[in-house]
Formats: C-alpha cells, sequence, structure tokens
C-alpha cells in the first residue's frame, strides 16, 4: 500500500493546552517540560479552577499526567506500571493463557522478541515484558511518549517491577518511517511485531473509559494503520499481531492466519513462519 507522509505524521493530533505544576516545588520541572513541548506553563493552580474544555500536562508527584479541567471532570490518566490495573493483571491476570500471550507466541520457555510499533500507554508491552518477552516499544506522539518515560522512570525504582520494565525499551519514532528503514537497511525483524492501532471513534462508538477518552482526544485515529500492517510484513518477521475491536475489519481487508476472539476484541495473527526455528537479532 503507498505510504503518506501526511498520514505518519498524523494531522488529528492534539495537544494539552497547557503544562500545569502541582505545588511551587514542582514549577521548575512543569517549566521545563513546557519548554520541551512547546507549551505554556500555568501557575500553580488546582485542575477543578480551570474551564472544563481545557485539558492539561499535569506535573504531579504521582506522575505525570493527562488531566482535564472544571469541577465534574475525571481523574488523571498517567502510565502505571506499579499500582492499579497492571499491578492486579501482573498479579492475577493469567500469565500464559491470556489470549495475547498465546497471540504472541508465548510458551512453556519461549518468549519471543516483540516490537510494539504503536506503544501508546503500554499496557500491552507492559504485559508481554511481565511474561519474559523483550519488548521494544515506538511511539510518535511527544506528549505520550512523556507520559511513559516517567511511567518507566517510576516503575524503575519499585523492587518488583523494575526487573520487568528493564525489558521495556523506549524510542521515538514513526513506526511506518522505522520498520521501512530498517528493512531496507536489511536489519534483522523481530520475531514479533505487534499493532494495536487506535480505532476511528464514531458516535455509535461504546462508551469508552476515561483514560481512553483523554487517548484518544489526544492521538485521535491511527491513518496510516493499513500502511503499518503493510510494512511490518514486507519485514518479515515470524509474525505479525494486530489488535482490533471484535467486530472491526482487518487491516488492509488482509485476512489473518487466525484470530483470537475476546469479549471486546481479538487479535489477529498473520503468521509468516515458525518461532521456534527464528534466530534472534
Amino acid at each position: 500500500m503507498p505510504y503518506s507522509p501526511v498520514n505518519s505524521l498524523q494531522p488529528d493530533w492534539s495537544f494539552p493546552a497547557a503544562v500545569l505544576p502541582y505545588s511551587a516545588e514542582w514549577v521548575e520541572q512543569a517549566e521545563a517540560l513546557a519548554a520541551q513541548l512547546q507549551l505554556p506553563c500555568l501557575p500553580v493552580q488546582t485542575p477543578d479552577q480551570l474551564e472544563a474544555s481545557q485539558q492539561v500536562l499535569w506535573v504531579h508527584p504521582q506522575g505525570l499526567a493527562i488531566q482535564q479541567g472544571g469541577r465534574k471532570a475525571p481523574g488523571p490518566v498517567r502510565v502505571d506500571f506499579v499500582e492499579g490495573a497492571l499491578a492486579h493483571r501482573r498479579l492475577y491476570g493469567g500469565g500464559a493463557g491470556q489470549q495475547i500471550a498465546k497471540a504472541i507466541g508465548v510458551k512453556g520457555q519461549r518468549c519471543p522478541q516483540v516490537l510494539d510499533a504503536t506503544a501508546g500507554l503500554g499496557r500491552d508491552a507492559f504485559v508481554l515484558a511481565a511474561l519474559g518477552c523483550q519488548v521494544q516499544m515506538l511511539e510518535r506522539h511527544p506528549v505520550v511518549l512523556a507520559l511513559l518515560q516517567d511511567g518507566l522512570q517510576r516503575a524503575q525504582q519499585d523492587p518488583e517491577v523494575a526487573p520487568i520494565t528493564a525489558r521495556m525499551q523506549l524510542l521515538q519514532a514513526h513506526a511506518y518511517d522505522y520498520m521501512h528503514t530498517q528493512a531496507q537497511q536489511g536489519a534483522p525483524a523481530p520475531q514479533v511485531i505487534y499493532l494495536d492501532p487506535m480505532f476511528p471513534h464514531t458516535e455509535k462508538s461504546a462508551e469508552v473509559k476515561k483514560d481512553m477518552k483523554a487517548f484518544r482526544t489526544l492521538v485521535g485515529a491511527d491513518r496510516d494503520a493499513d500502511a503499518l500492517l503493510a510494512v511490518a510484513l514486507a519485514w518479515q518477521p515470524c509474525r505479525v499481531v494486530v489488535k482490533r475491536p471484535r467486530k472491526a475489519p482487518c487491516l488492509a481487508g488482509q485476512p489473518p492466519s487466525l484470530s483470537l476472539e475476546g469479549k471486546s476484541g481479538r487479535f489477529d495473527v498473520y503468521a509468516l513462519r515458525s518461532l521456534d526455528s527464528a534466530e534472534l537479532p
């Protein structure tokens, strides 16, 4: 499929209106982040003092977060690999019996090397790293990258989680450009390329959780998703795994080798060669 640089640059991106420091002791860090992202830095105040339509990047003691303004706004959204849902999944998530583990090819002592080309909030990458996979994450949105960097730095301070995040490498890159360049240069493909493109939102879509609402506002839909599948397959990994809503069409109309369905989503697996016969790069 022909590649469009316009799509890769994600024209429907948005950015928070400003960076907001939690308190006076966080102002210096907030100002440095604002300069890096070329955003204004607000004076110290609480988010409920902001307009309801205003979204900010909140420099907070508990971690960098996306926060909506207004008194009735939902809570902050941050990358947290230590507490919350990911902690529960790490302890009670079902291990190699999870659908994502089956799709990636985790089995026994086999923990494939994975390129997560659409890292997002890093949740699936963390699940795979917790299972023993080495995961390289690509993220192109500067604000999402900052959230991931902050989450990884905080996780490194936790003795139980640090060994997991040590298996997670984060790069700022446009996935198509990165994979195309690596393939053109003859770099060995990872064993598995994982794609979780943002599905276009419609008015008929089911209600989504607050964090995904904030995330959708930030990154929009991945318009180059079909092209990502094409370039991933062209690099010739052992398999490409695509996460999709359960009733969504296949990327580029290309049927997978097999699909693993859950309650709300599915994993389309494009198997090119055996994982057991592959050599690690």
